[in-house]
């Protein structure tokens, strides 16, 4: 299953117009759109079932809105230029860690997830299981497999060792994330590509022992099998 030109089209002309004035002119154009995104997570949601625990999860858990909070932000555009979804047991409101799909044209698509703000006391525990068994979340970032599609971690770190934690630890620059989090990127060829479904669920895969190893950390979460 793929996306539509239609819904890249929008994208981009909402990117151009983020003003109310073309939203409302638009509505209908963006409802035929949401239809269709929110159709692809449905079909996603069946996929992730194979290897989650998604029981009870529907459509609304997954998709965010479309409309910003502008409150507390300087950019006072109305409107996301993007839209997204995330996939856990639980749904996006989940204390999980998830998988994050975010489809925004010009080739800043991509699947994704991690830790990306994670409360201290999680951040803490992240760190013990770091110190205690680092070596197992290095070997799953260093897969070949995993090295090919994600490359590196991103996120915030701290310049030095955080405290109680030796300056010469084997896996330091892992304790010193503040964040991490990986992602996939995908071109909007790709988007409209009719195994484009089929990439989002591999990458999730390859993501999964990831996910699997902060979650087990952090919240002592089994692994879905």
């Amino acid at each position: 299953m793929s996306l539509s030109s239609e819904l890249i089209s929008f994208l981009c002309n909402l990117k151009a117009n983020n003003n109310r004035e073309w939203f409302a002119d638009n509505k209908k154009e963006f409802q035929v759109v949401k239809i269709q995104f929110d159709e692809f997570v449905s079909s996603l949601i069946h996929d992730f079932s194979a290897f989650e625990n998604m029981a009870g999860v529907e459509v609304k858990n997954c998709v965010f809105r479309i409309y910003r909070d502008v409150r507390f932000s300087k950019d006072k555009a109305p409107y996301k230029p993007w839209f997204s979804a995330a996939f856990s047991e639980g749904g996006k409101n989940s204390p999980y860690m998830d998988y994050y799909l975010h489809i925004e044209p010009g080739g800043k698509s991509f699947i994704g997830g991690g830790m990306y703000a994670p409360e201290p006391a999680h951040l803490a525990k992240y760190r013990q299981e770091i110190d205690y068994n680092g070596d197992h979340l290095v070997a799953l970032i260093q897969d070949p497999k995993f090295a090919a599609n994600f490359g590196q971690y991103q996120g915030d770190a701290l310049k030095k060792a955080p405290k109680g934690y030796s300056d010469d630890h084997p896996n330091l620059e892992l304790l010193k994330q503040k964040q991490l989090f990986f992602w996939k990127h995908f071109t909007d060829d790709e988007l409209l590509k009719k195994d484009f479904q089929e990439k989002v669920i591999h990458n999730a895969k390859l993501l999964k022992p990831v996910l699997d190893f902060l979650n087990t950390s952090i919240f002592d979460k089994a692994p879905t099998e």
